[in-house]
């Protein structure tokens, strides 16, 4: 994790210095060759076609039907380019784009609609949050989206496509931007529920029997916690713009939904937020847990010092060597003195139970 992090930080560095809108990919190394599906559909039909390349699309101005074109893959800076030129697209769109350090942000051109966010996926073999960028341009008559890599983001999404009788059918492509970012939306709450669940064990693991593990844990939880943050904070506010602001390309009738979406993100926040007070709770409950551990491994250090402290006085005592000592020659001293240890052993120990010590 962190080699990947400094080579995240030093392709960053890289870039500083370059000219606006330059093209430059900042990401994790990748070598597939990217993906292009173009799905065109309306009240009526529906399709999706895999492209060799962005020339296959013809009529880029036909607005007969919702079109949306999904990019797997921005490691491949010339194909984002090609995309650039052929919708006529903003560089410092393009820019944004293949930087996957960037902030949720809305910005709006005179073309199209600008989008950019992070999905966040729990991995529970992994125990951990993986982010992927994406990006989500709304033009007059087509969505372009772009994933860093090539998985099933937007499954659910296409399905629903796939079948006439849902709504989206019927709807323009400001509702299909509502639907992508309100899918990414609900999977932030299984990402929740995860974390959630993971915070839980680790709870119970704090209680029951804490180690040096358990502080990494709670350390890493801390960290994916506030990635969470820095993730789900800024598309509140990107939202919010679908309310407040009349955007080109937005109808008004869909803002309602927009609304929805808003609203599933102040759940998000709030969450975060009680699930980072609880893992914060959890290293003082860590170090409370380990001092109290400590102090019972001294307790019984020290009732067992205390124990032998008078059976040492009595062994030193007999141990001395003078010639003239009572009991030394008397047959039974032997055996009383081990009764005599045995006697004062227990009388101790059950001294200590009774008062709560032991």
């Amino acid at each position: 994790m962190a080699n990947k992090k400094n080579s995240h930080s030093q392709k960053i560095n890289r870039k500083t210095g370059m000219h606006p809108g330059s093209v430059y990919y900042v990401g994790e190394k990748r070598e597939y060759i990217p993906n292009l599906y173009l799905v065109e559909y309306n009240k009526e039909s529906y399709s999706q076609t895999k492209l060799a390349s962005i020339d296959d699309i013809k009529n880029v101005e036909d607005g007969s039907s919702v079109r949306w074109l999904n990019v797997e893959g921005i490691h491949e800076t010339s194909l984002v380019e090609q995309i650039g030129q052929k919708f006529n697209l903003h560089p410092l769109i393009l820019e944004d784009v293949v930087n996957t350090s960037q902030r949720p942000k809305l910005e709006e051109y005179d073309n199209c609609i600008y989008i950019t966010f992070k999905s966040l996926v729990y991995d529970g073999k992994e125990q951990k949050i993986v982010p992927e960028q994406i990006s989500i341009i709304l033009l007059k008559h087509i969505v372009i989206t772009f994933q860093e890599q090539a998985d099933d983001t937007f499954a659910e999404v296409l399905e629903r496509i796939k079948h006439a009788k849902f709504k989206i059918r019927s709807k323009g492509s400001d509702y299909l931007v509502y639907a992508l970012i309100d899918l990414i939306v609900d999977k932030y709450f299984n990402s929740i529920e995860g974390m959630g669940t993971q915070l839980e064990e680790l709870e119970e693991e704090v209680f029951s029997s804490p180690t040096a593990n358990s502080l990494y844990k709670i350390q890493t939880s801390k960290r994916e916690l506030l990635d969470m943050r820095h993730s789900v904070y800024p598309l509140r506010e990107v939202i919010s713009h679908f309310q407040k602001d009349d955007l080109e390309y937005i109808d008004e009738s869909n803002v309602k939904y927009f609304n929805d979406v808003y609203d599933h993100t102040i759940r998000i926040v709030d969450t975060i937020e009680t699930y980072r007070e609880l893992n914060a709770g959890l290293k003082d409950i860590y170090l409370s847990s380990m001092s109290m551990r400590m102090s019972q491994v001294m307790q019984v250090l020290t009732i067992i010092g205390a124990i032998f402290i008078p059976l040492t006085f009595l062994a030193g005592v007999y141990g001395m060597n003078f010639e003239f000592m009572p009991e030394l020659h008397w047959e039974y001293s032997y055996l009383v003195f081990w009764i005599v240890i045995v006697v004062v052993t227990t009388g101790m120990i059950f001294f200590f139970k009774r008062k709560k010590w032991l």
